[in-house]
């Protein structure tokens, strides 16, 4: 008579997580994206008038863009919080792995910023009238430490998605 190991709650809670480990990154993502951008749009567009979404028209464009960009922002939060209901209703929620999306999010949306549109496409800078190249450093390195903590979060989850020996699938 052979006896067959039951499975306790906590393996199945598990094996949602692995299986559903790209959605939990996705929320995350989509939070960070939506947090970074509500940030960057409320203090730097509304509090401090530093600049408008797109600034190469007359300001009522560049309210009408701030608008949009906030409704980009709102709607990207709105659906993390979506996939993160979902998460928890499957019991599939898993904390680093979604902490580790919000930072890689934040850093993606602020490198993006930082280099395509201050840069690249020109639709404003951070600030004007002043010597911005301390704005820009400051802005890009804050992208890129973002995107090494989600790194470090991530590869550590990598472990016990791959099911190494010695990882902790409790965190």
């Amino acid at each position: 008579m052979t006896i067959k190991p039951q499975k306790s709650k906590n393996d199945a809670k598990y094996a949602n997580r692995t299986a559903l480990s790209g959605r939990n990154l996705l929320g995350g993502f989509l939070f960070g994206l939506g947090f970074v951008a509500f940030i960057d749009e409320t203090v730097f567009h509304q509090l401090l008038h530093w600049h408008h979404f797109y600034d190469k028209s007359t300001r009522d464009i560049g309210l009408v863009s701030d608008g949009l960009f906030h409704a980009f922002s709102w709607f990207a939060t709105i659906g993390s919080a979506f996939l993160l209901a979902d998460l928890h209703r499957r019991n599939a929620f898993w904390l680093k792995r979604w902490v580790g999306g919000v930072f890689l999010g934040g850093g993606t949306f602020q490198l993006y910023d930082g280099t395509i549109q201050h840069k690249l496409m020109e639709l404003h800078q951070i600030r004007y009238n002043v010597n911005i190249m301390p704005y820009d450093v400051i802005w890009n390195l804050s992208a890129f430490a973002m995107i090494v903590v989600a790194y470090f979060l991530l590869v550590n989850n990598s472990s016990y998605q791959k099911g190494a020996k010695g990882s902790n699938p409790n965190e």
